[in-house]
């Protein structure tokens, strides 16, 4: 075998030389970009590259140069596992996609926190941010409409109520029939539970209509210690301070042009009109009050609340009143 003799004395064999100028050679493309290593260009400078180039980049580096694997790994700073690694088909995955997407479908407004909520009460155990992943992937993320910013103010924040029927807030949403008739629906939530006391229906409502409507919920569920209104005509009427007096009932109205100050109530609305105005298209009086009166039921019991972390208005009332002997545990609840 022919042997180099080394300055001081020390020998080596020609095929260890060979070996060194090869990995030389192999640096030296990836150094100066060489055209025959054109994968390799961007390890050394320019941007960082993913695996998956660099693995391709190992491959052009070995197929060029007779070089180890361990040392192509090294040149573009690639680990050997990585190398080797092949992503596992994950089928718990493909199932838990196939179930967002058919929520999704069925919930058209639901955005991933609620459906991961919905999600949850079947059973179906996955972690938000997976959950969110899978709901990017598949395209379901809800369009919403560009908000205008109004003037920067210092907003009042509304007082909690501690208890049901301790304060109801009423509001009018306006909508029409597929002929263009008028449809004026009064709406009732309880500002504790969430929940949505009343939805009633008509063409037009007076302040006696409304008198009667909550005269009406108040015998299903007692009477509200307060009523938050705005000073629209309809709840500044005679009828409707009749019948608050009568009741013990006292009337909290808004002041003009701050619709704020009923926050609770516009959240609602704002829900109702996006979940269920906006997804039906009414063809008479009959068929508005029934498709309305089925969201407002599921909207009680099925639908998640954020202020309620992800109960259902009825879930929150129920376990309020399982509760509502121990006030520090009811604290934690909430």
């Amino acid at each position: 075998m022919a042997r180099e003799v080394w300055r001081h004395g020390g020998v080596r064999s020609a095929p260890a030389q060979g070996a060194g100028n090869r990995e030389r050679a192999a640096e030296e493309a990836a150094g100066r970009g060489d055209a025959r290593y054109g994968s390799v260009k961007g390890c050394r400078q320019g941007k960082a590259l993913s695996p998956q180039a660099k693995r391709e980049a190992v491959a052009a580096i070995r197929k060029k140069v007779n070089i180890s694997e361990r040392r192509a790994c090294r040149l573009v700073g690639l680990s050997r596992s990585v190398l080797h690694y092949k992503a596992k088909l994950d089928h718990e995955n493909d199932a838990l996609r196939a179930r967002l997407v058919e929520l999704a479908h069925e919930r058209r407004r639901f955005g991933y926190r609620r459906l991961h909520a919905m999600m949850e009460r079947e059973g179906i155990q996955a972690n938000h941010k997976r959950v969110h992943r899978l709901y990017r992937e598949a395209g379901l993320a809800v369009r919403r409409r560009r908000r205008r910013h109004g003037a920067m103010i210092e907003r009042e924040q509304l007082a909690l109520p501690s208890g049901p029927n301790q304060v109801w807030s009423i509001d009018f949403v306006m909508d029409a029939l597929s002929n263009g008739r008028r449809l004026k629906c009064l709406t009732v939530v309880d500002d504790f539970t969430k929940e949505a006391v009343d939805i009633v229906v008509d063409h037009g409502i007076s302040g006696l209509y409304v008198a009667r409507a909550l005269e009406q919920a108040a015998r299903l569920r007692g009477y509200p210690k307060a009523l938050r209104t705005d000073q629209g005509p309809e709840f500044t009427s005679r009828a409707l301070n009749q019948w608050a007096y009568a009741n013990g009932v006292t009337l909290k109205l808004i002041q003009p042009g701050k619709p704020t100050q009923n926050a609770y109530i516009e959240s609602f609305n704002g829900k109702f009109r996006d979940e269920c105005l906006n997804e039906h298209w009414f063809t008479s009086l009959a068929h508005a009050r029934a498709l309305i009166a089925a969201w407002r039921q599921d909207y009680n019991e099925q639908r998640p609340h954020s202020a309620l972390n992800y109960l259902s208005p009825a879930e929150f009332a129920a376990k309020y009143r399982a509760t509502a002997d121990a006030p520090a545990a009811f604290q934690e609840l909430v």
